[in-house]
């Protein structure tokens, strides 16, 4: 009922738009609202082939409810020899990165929602209850609370001794690792509709850089929030809402001075960590999922779940991975001579950097994974939406 009523609200605020245009705004707000997208085409079925690497599962283990099968951004983190996730219902554990063994773990009876970040000592976390919560990294002892003012939906970031946090509603807050307390904030309008979910934002040096709703990307000086340069990525285009979305939910990366950011319908972008000037752009790649980066290559999921490898130089494709069409792949990591993506069926692909095949494959759960892979000391670790927490490797 509730779907409804909006679905109603959303007719009555489209006015004298086109029967046309609002039939496509209706089906972007109802996959908006019920988290998901509508394809025309069903999932790609796996295809069996001869692996040309064996998978081992170094251990598998798993953190409560994880996302609890919401779309969320909790995440891993390894640090000092230590795995850190978090589960929907408030729950932080710390493994063995080896061995998977629990070294300690926290109940904090709140509604996790994106995080954990590592800074010098502390794990990050932010909720869906607009508070963002420091825990010491070796016992789990949680070290304070502040109040910020949305959902977070973005993994914290720190650097410096500051905090920064992304919250839903478009605003940048700094705060105190040591206190929570609040240092400075910056704000910016969101559009009336995006896709669920925000970037996080990018601590390069003295400046923090964030992508934004509206196709901007902006930096700020770290210490204060003064703002250094704003650039635009997407410029907003077609009839109706959701053709017009250029959401910047990809966290950015950084790579010899270099930016690159992915778009919703945007396109891939390189920009100058100077000055925002746009070195490159290649408009025909849409992206949410996310984007990594070796030596000399980038490799992105897009939004049909093809993984490209790009040329950091100029944006030029090297090759395209097509057999894994719209199973909902993660954003792709490389690893050694591997770029390694999970799908929705709880799948783990190995594909070859040369020239994108398929060379192993494992199933972890039957649920869905949506956390980017994480690359530590030579080994993969996936986190998947019901908790199973896994370190793999190569063969």
């Amino acid at each position: 009922m509730r779907l409804f009523t909006l679905l109603l609200l959303f007719l009555g605020l489209a006015g004298c738009a086109t029967l046309d245009t609002v039939g496509e705004s209706v089906t972007g707000i109802t996959d908006y609202f019920l988290g998901g997208e509508d394809n025309t085409e069903p999932p790609a079925e796996l295809v069996e082939y001869s692996p040309e690497s064996e998978i081992e599962v170094l251990w598998k283990e798993s953190v409560g409810v994880g996302a609890d099968e919401q779309t969320l951004k909790l995440v891993i983190a390894v640090a000092n020899g230590k795995v850190v996730a978090a589960d929907r219902e408030g729950l932080v554990q710390a493994r063995d990165a080896r061995t998977g063994d629990l070294l300690w773990e926290t109940e904090a009876d709140v509604p996790f929602s994106g995080g954990p970040g590592l800074g010098a000592g502390t794990v990050i976390l932010g909720t869906s209850d607009a508070e963002v919560l420091a825990f010491n990294i070796e016992n789990g002892e949680q070290l304070w609370k502040s109040k910020v003012p949305s959902e977070v939906i973005s993994v914290p970031v720190v650097a410096k001794g500051i905090v920064m946090v992304r919250t839903s509603d478009g605003v940048l807050s700094a705060l105190d690792e040591k206190s929570g307390g609040k240092l400075w904030s910056y704000e910016r309008t969101v559009p009336a509709l995006s896709i669920r979910g925000t970037s996080s934002p990018l601590i390069i040096e003295d400046n923090v850089i964030s992508g934004y709703d509206n196709g901007k990307l902006i930096a700020l000086r770290l210490q204060d929030g003064k703002n250094i340069w704003e650039t635009t990525i997407a410029m907003p285009s077609g009839r109706s809402e959701v053709e017009r979305l250029v959401d910047l939910d990809v966290d950015p990366i950084e790579s010899q001075g270099i930016i690159f950011i992915a778009s919703y319908q945007g396109g891939i972008n390189a920009v100058s960590e100077l000055d925002g000037d746009v070195l490159w752009r290649k408009e025909d790649i849409s992206s949410y999922a996310g984007l990594s980066y070796d030596r000399y290559y980038l490799y992105v999921t897009d939004s049909k779940s093809h993984v490209w490898q790009l040329d950091q130089r100029n944006g030029a494709s090297l090759w395209k991975q097509q057999d894994l069409q719209y199973r909902k792949l993660t954003a792709a990591i490389a690893y050694e001579n591997y770029v390694v993506v999970g799908d929705f069926e709880g799948y783990v692909h190995w594909l070859s950097s040369t020239d994108g095949r398929q060379m192993g494959r494992v199933q972890i759960t039957d649920s869905a994974i949506d956390a980017k892979p994480l690359v530590a000391d030579g080994v993969v670790y996936i986190y998947a939406k019901d908790g199973t927490l896994a370190a793999l490797k190569a063969r």
